[in-house]
């Protein structure tokens, strides 16, 4: 794409951008391939639009080179930011005022005007012939559904959501009547299970910042089996945690814990090494930003946790750190996704069933700093060949995609795919907020929807048997605020905080 870019710049010339001179456009593409890729793979203009180029995404890098003004707009550069270490911007531009000029000609000229519209084979149907659409009882006002999760330990308490506004956990037993509830200390975003308790992943702050406000709590179950927050948190001055996961890495016989601290410019991903009375040592496995869904597991089967993570921030893509043994490991680029994906989730799954990890990917983050709707949002699959080498074998455009979760839903022995959006284009494609993609064979699917009438700006979903009946059901968590391109006719602050899909099947 880049050559076929260069070899034919003037077909691709942004008519609004004609009188920029081809000298600056030569110089600006040179200085883009020497200063761009200090943090992440070079970008392609055509991956968008002019205005998110020169309005959005380049004054937003120019404090990453010492540029802290421009002549295009002044840009909230967290120069000052308390949170920030004082030498963590140049102290001086790396680049005059004439070269970053450049840069900005380059991108804003060469790009198009508009990205082109999603394009799909396949219709999305209106209508969900697997799944009956249940919610729950009672009145329903601002909905900020963080976290939701079919309880793995059993159907006592089947459902498990957490609200981030509330700052409070519920638990609904499976005829989704609400059995319990807790304070947390924050915002929690994801939960790991056990059989005494919960450990709660509390992100501190939502929006975007560089504090350490972050905590780990753990949330223990009563002798008469309800729950409670511990007041003190096992881990704290945690940046903006996205997930906490347990294992023992070096093999100690200590619990360790990973924590992916997705950050803001400043993030890491780690592992805390458990040590005597009951402390941590931090390890930094990658000190970046982005690092957002993890999963550990023994991959070359030589008895030690590995780990697999996707990073969606800046170098977007997907890790394999392997444990090499004493808590040390190798990391691994496995995938490399351009730096405006907007990298939201995987999940690694055998999809073919050959005794290889496949993964499912998602990109539709467009919070950021160039939100329009594009092209290559959607779910991917990617296959792989037995060495940690993958082939993608299908995509699926949805705008904004945010998580997809393939099982066999529909128990014809292939897997399929459910997926939710949370920047879906709901002014004219509403259906994209969920998607069921039944497998039809050969890496083909059929899209179904719900009924608009039950719509929802779904930030969550898990997947699971909520009733103990041995098919797989769907809940979905709504999250009425937030960031949108085009905005839907429904109110989602009337709408239910969650939904079950139940499964029919049975």
């Amino acid at each position: 794409m880049l050559a076929l870019l260069f070899a034919c710049e003037d077909a691709y010339r942004n008519k609004s951008h004609a009188s920029v001179s081809e000298q600056s456009i030569k110089e600006g593409r040179i200085l883009a391939a020497k200063y761009c890729i200090s943090c992440h793979a070079l970008p392609d203009p055509a991956w968008l639009d002019s205005k998110s180029w020169e309005k959005g995404v380049l004054p937003a890098m120019g404090p990453l080179l010492g540029i802290f003004e421009h002549n295009f707009q002044d840009y909230p550069s967290s120069k000052n930011d308390q949170y920030l270490d004082k030498n963590f911007y140049p102290s001086q531009p790396l680049l005059n005022r004439s070269q970053w000029q450049n840069i900005i000609d380059y991108y804003s000229a060469t790009s198009p005007d508009t990205l082109i519209r999603q394009q799909r084979q396949d219709k999305i149907e209106m209508e969900l012939p697997l799944f009956a659409v249940q919610t729950p009882a009672g009145s329903y006002l601002n909905a900020t559904t963080s976290f939701i999760k079919i309880n793995p330990t059993g159907i006592a308490q089947s459902l498990v959501i957490s609200d981030a506004l509330k700052k409070r956990t519920y638990l609904f037993n499976k005829e989704l009547l609400m059995t319990d509830s807790f304070l947390n200390d924050g915002p929690v975003v994801d939960i790991e299970f056990g059989q005494n308790g919960m450990l709660a992943c509390n992100i501190g702050v939502l929006n975007p910042n560089n504090g350490k406000f972050g905590k780990g709590n753990f949330i223990n179950k009563l002798a008469n089996g309800k729950y409670e927050e511990k007041k003190l948190p096992m881990l704290d001055s945690l940046q903006r945690p996205v997930q906490l996961l347990s294992a023992d890495f070096n093999r100690d016989g200590k619990m360790d814990y990973l924590i992916c601290e997705f950050g803001f410019v400043t993030g890491a991903l780690s592992w805390m090494e458990g040590t005597e009375n009951n402390g941590f040592k931090r390890h930094v496995l990658r000190p970046l930003p982005g690092a957002i869904k993890a999963y550990i597991q023994d991959h070359n089967k030589d008895g030690a946790p590995d780990i697999w993570v996707l990073f969606g921030q800046g170098d977007e893509g997907i890790f394999l750190f392997t444990n090499k043994g004493d808590g040390n490991f190798i990391e691994e680029k496995l995938l490399s996704f351009p730096s405006v994906y907007g990298s939201s989730s995987f999940e690694l799954i055998d999809f073919n069933k050959d005794g290889y990890a496949d993964i499912i990917y998602t990109c539709g983050d467009n919070a950021d700093y160039s939100p329009v709707l594009k092209p290559y949002h959607g779910v991917y699959l990617f296959m792989n060949d037995g060495s940690n080498h993958f082939e993608q074998k299908f995509f699926f455009a949805i705008n904004g995609c945010y998580k997809a979760l393939a099982r066999d839903y529909d128990n014809d022995g292939d897997l399929d795919i459910a997926t939710i959006s949370f920047f879906a284009d709901f002014k004219n494609e509403p259906e994209e907020s969920f998607v069921y993609l039944k497998n039809t064979g050969s890496f083909k699917f059929k899209p179904y929807s719900l009924p608009e009438s039950t719509i929802g700006r779904w930030l969550t979903m898990d997947a699971g048997d909520i009733d103990g009946d041995g098919d797989i059901d769907l809940v979905l968590g709504n999250f009425f605020i937030g960031p949108g391109i085009l905005k839907s006719k429904i109110d989602w602050s009337k709408s239910p905080p969650f939904i079950l899909l139940k499964n029919a099947i049975k």
